[in-house]
């Protein structure tokens, strides 16, 4: 009989000596239990629902269904469930798309055990675990600065074409039959989203970083 106190874990890897040597670790613990092991997303998904872990352990580079669909299709299926991913892989990609599917840990496999069960417990309460590699991904994705001209709308896009064109405000009102005052606001945001202190360097840096289609308006 399961003991209620106890945190039920599920391991998800398709290498069978990464499982064993995971076993071993769980077995170590008074308060964590193994309930349940998978070789592949998509049989971990269906073992779910039969052993009702409270944390799964999750490998991302497997068959059938990766490591990301599989936590996807587990929070779908049972939201009260967490995952932490437990990969030999960091990149920032790995690291967006677990968290974005709903993993609440990011692990390396070199994690102590120790580390790892200080993680289990934490995402039994709901609380986040990340390894300092997924830390510096992700911190590097929230403050990177996003690409020339992604915040332009498609008027502004227009209007900077016609810049590049070399075109005069008052003959880009006329070619978008738009009014000059409009034309004058546009200018003035397009030259502050992209930083630049005037529209000679607006339309240089259109061209040299392909903001804009140069037929815009013909």
């Amino acid at each position: 009989m399961c003991d209620p106190d106890r945190i039920r874990v599920m391991i998800v890897d398709d290498h069978e000596m990464v499982r064993s040597g995971l076993a071993t670790f769980l077995a170590a613990f008074n308060d964590l239990e193994l309930v349940g092991e998978a070789a592949d997303g998509e049989t971990a998904v269906h073992l779910v629902r039969e052993v009702d872990p409270h944390v799964v352990l999750m490998d991302l580079m497997m068959p059938h269904m990766n490591g990301k669909d599989a936590i996807s299709e587990i929070r779908r299926v049972d939201p009260a469930v967490q995952v932490i991913a437990l990969t030999s892989f960091c990149n920032e990609t790995l690291v967006q798309e677990a968290l974005e599917a709903g993993a609440i840990g990011y692990l390396m496999k070199d994690t102590s055990i120790d580390e790892l069960a200080v993680a289990i417990r934490a995402a039994r309460v709901g609380k986040a675990t990340l390894a300092p590699e997924a830390l510096h991904h992700l911190i590097s994705l929230k403050t990177r600065k996003p690409p020339a001209g992604s915040q332009l709308s498609d008027r502004e896009r227009e209007v900077l074409a016609c810049i590049a064109d070399g075109m005069t405000n008052s003959e880009i009102a006329e070619r978008l039959v738009i009014s000059y005052a409009t034309v004058k606001t546009h200018v003035s945001n397009i030259i502050s989203k992209l930083e630049v202190s005037n529209r000679i360097e607006a339309a240089t840096l259109a061209v040299k970083q392909g903001l804009v289609d140069r037929t815009a308006g013909e």
